[in-house]
């Protein structure tokens, strides 16, 4: 018998669109979407399903975005399993922005909350950094013990004086597979593209994003969610979360506003946490919502669990067969 761990993807997986099959085929979906438009004051749905792709992607749109389409993917199994998700899953865990949803589908936050405090988290990041100075990159088959000796180089900047200072530059996730992404300032991320050439890194690319996520230059978006969090109301999860920070799985209330916190600065460690469901006897991974980035990740960590995933109508009906 198969154990399940459900997890929930971040940034990167928006595309228009995604969601509106379920929106189309069942209340559960339309009650979610409608929730989270209530909770903005505003027509995300709209953007979500026929919306300009630029604009989807914006930051503040796009972690409230996947989150509404995790949920109501969560709301709809539910409701047409005759179940909850808690009683089939032994662990649920999210990719960054991902982290809230598992969050909302463990009960610790509500819908309208997530979708407000992302919609915060995604403003937050934005402007911690201003535009043109941080910035992002992947570097594929590498291990982290050669990223960090890239990211330990890359820091060293010589002024015009000649003197050598040292620039924020550091590991922002590791994927699995040989996959990490590095965080930081531009010119310092620009070094680490030239230097990780040079060690014969396979593949070293700039990602298209608009800030340096998950680095100590995100020190101001995580004072200002730190002052959010606190005036949240956040209950006991109804199952383990696998938080981005630790790794580890955690069930304590008391602990979940630190922890969302320190992700903001820290480190997302996607490989360990999939590991990390594996040691707890997990054989099954189960993505919800758009996209697949992580069902590809996790074939890549542990090939030998089972991964699929569920966010279309289709997907859903064949997935509720199998639990």
């Amino acid at each position: 018998m198969s154990v399940h761990a459900f997890v929930f993807p971040g940034q990167g997986s928006q595309s228009v669109g995604m969601g509106q099959g379920l929106h189309e085929a069942f209340p559960a979906a339309r009650e979610v979407f409608q929730e989270v438009d209530d909770a903005l004051g505003e027509h995300l749905s709209k953007l979500i399903f026929s919306g300009d792709a630029t604009e989807l992607t914006r930051t503040e749109n796009a972690q409230p975005a996947l989150m509404a389409t995790s949920l109501a993917t969560v709301r709809v199994i539910e409701s047409e399993g005759g179940f909850s998700l808690v009683e089939k899953a032994t662990v649920v865990a999210g990719h960054s922005l991902g982290e809230y949803s598992a969050l909302a589908a463990s009960g610790a936050l509500g819908i309208a909350q997530t979708a407000r405090l992302l919609r915060l988290r995604g403003l937050a990041m934005q402007e911690a950094v201003p535009a043109g100075e941080g910035g992002m990159a992947a570097l594929l088959g590498v291990e982290v013990e050669l990223a960090q000796e890239i990211c330990n180089e890359a820091s060293r900047a010589e002024n015009e004086a000649g003197q050598i200072t040292q620039e924020v530059i550091e590991l922002a996730n590791d994927n699995g597979g040989g996959q990490i992404v590095i965080s930081g300032r531009l010119t310092a991320i620009e070094r680490a593209l030239t230097i990780a050439k040079g060690k014969g890194v396979k593949r070293a690319v700039l990602l298209p994003v608009s800030a340096p996520f998950h680095s100590s230059l995100m020190g101001p978006a995580a004072e200002r969610m730190a002052e959010a969090l606190e005036r949240t109301e956040i209950r006991t999860p109804a199952i383990p979360v696998i938080t981005n920070v630790t790794a580890a799985k955690n069930t304590d209330a008391s602990r979940i506003a630190g922890l969302l916190v320190q992700q903001v600065t820290g480190s997302v460690r996607w490989r360990e946490s999939v590991l990390a469901m594996a040691a707890m006897g997990v054989t099954s991974q189960i993505e919800l919502g758009a996209g697949k980035v992580l069902t590809g990740l996790v074939r890549r960590i542990v090939p030998d669990m089972t991964a699929r995933h569920a966010g279309t109508p289709e997907e859903i009906e064949a997935l509720l067969r199998d639990l």
